[in-house]
């Protein structure tokens, strides 16, 4: 499953193994979002300041393979999506919104930031950049 973000024209994938296997084939980074989409403030901040900005989106797409980790309120999810956020969120030890995780297609954990980062898509470009010498 995929999903598109016209601001920024990127895709967003909902499955991680599905994004292991491109990122592995592409030579990029699995990029995590976890976020409650329709009622989290700063996951709505961080998607306005951040995924949509140019800088970011043209960064992501030489280098990521993004995938959103959703728990919506008040959107419907189909059962086995929520079942698979919810064990990223445990295998993870997420524990608030927005967690960003970035994941060598083996898996390895590279990189992990809880909150909204700061300094915006720059700071958080920079970030990723150190994460792929990893």
């Amino acid at each position: 499953m995929t999903m598109q973000l016209p601001a920024a024209d990127l895709t967003w994938l909902t499955s991680v193994p599905e994004a292991q296997a491109q990122a592995k084939k592409e030579n990029k980074l699995v990029f995590l979002d976890f976020t409650g989409s329709d009622w989290c403030i700063a996951c709505k901040l961080l998607e306005a300041d951040v995924f949509s900005k140019k800088e970011f989106s043209d960064y992501a797409k030489k280098n990521l393979v993004l995938v959103e980790v959703d728990f919506p309120v008040q959107k419907k999810q189909a059962e086995a999506l929520a079942k698979a956020n919810d064990a990223l969120l445990e295998k993870y030890n997420v524990k608030g919104y927005p967690t960003l995780i970035v994941l060598k297609p083996d898996g390895t954990v590279v990189w992990k930031q809880e909150g909204e980062p700061e300094g915006g898509p720059a700071a958080l470009t920079a970030q990723l950049d150190k994460a792929k010498k990893k």
